[in-house]
């Protein structure tokens, strides 16, 4: 699905976020946005789900409007993943994960064998199926967050959001869902837009990098061209030093300690 943003603004009150930023998300790409705290990050990706309307310009998804699409038809063609997203109420993690087949499940209906399939597949691909009878309020933030994460590939959406997503687990899961996320890019197509603020995994997992500060994109482009010293000087304000790993196959940024 291709997505195009034409020149967004957004503000708080008196305070602009996102400022006239135009760009184009492909199908079949991993997408890293990055850029400080404060750039406008999570904006822009409530801004391309719809949870925001803009104060100017427009999100398009293959050419509609995402403010002329309902809820459901928004959550057919884009999935979440967010940082902080609660769920207070002691569902157990199947349940939770099943509720990423709702847009396609019809009101006062029960899952089909499809979608409890689906469910089944998914769980055992992220390696949450040991958990599915666990309460999602008894789990550590690790575990409900690789429970959110099977929930959003549940939806089987064309594009897939996430917001900081790997913040809350250990580094053996977060290789995990990079891993899966990677090969749904290349073998299905998916357009995954992530908000990230490890420079490293963003150099070494994603196609093209965002670099935004300010609201407004400081650069964009394919990540070995991008991923510069000059770029990362100037959008974080700090020195680094930006050369080709080996062991990894892609570009490193290493910080000089004090």
């Amino acid at each position: 699905m291709e997505i195009n943003l034409h020149n967004l603004c957004f503000s708080h009150g008196d305070t602009p976020i996102i400022r006239e930023l135009s760009c184009n998300f492909s199908p079949g790409k991993f997408y890293g946005i990055l850029g400080p705290n404060g750039s406008g990050k999570t904006t822009l990706l409530d801004l391309i789900t719809g949870f925001l309307p803009p104060d100017k310009g427009q999100v398009l998804l293959d050419k509609t409007d995402i403010l002329a699409l309902s809820q459901k038809q928004i959550a057919r063609k884009l999935s979440l993943v967010s940082q902080n997203y609660y769920i207070n109420f002691p569902f157990s993690v199947e349940e939770v994960v099943m509720m990423g087949r709702h847009p396609y499940i019809n009101r006062f209906s029960q899952p089909s064998k499809i979608d409890v399939d689906r469910v089944c597949q998914v769980m055992d691909i992220t390696g949450i199926s040991k958990l599915k009878q666990r309460k999602i309020t008894e789990l550590s933030g690790g575990e409900k967050q690789r429970c959110i994460f099977a929930r959003a590939l549940c939806q089987d959406t064309p594009v897939l959001l996430l917001d900081e997503a790997f913040s809350n687990m250990d580094i053996n899961h977060t290789l995990q869902f990079l891993s899966i996320i990677k090969k749904m890019v290349r073998k299905t197509k998916v357009t995954i837009i992530c908000v990230i603020h490890d420079l490293n995994l963003a150099a070494a997992w994603a196609d093209e990098i965002l670099f935004l500060r300010n609201g407004e994109i400081q650069d964009k482009g394919k990540t070995r061209d991008i991923m510069t010293r000059e770029n990362i000087e100037q959008v974080f304000n700090v020195e680094s030093k930006v050369e080709f790993n080996e062991y990894v196959q892609a570009k490193q940024v290493y910080f000089k300690t004090i």
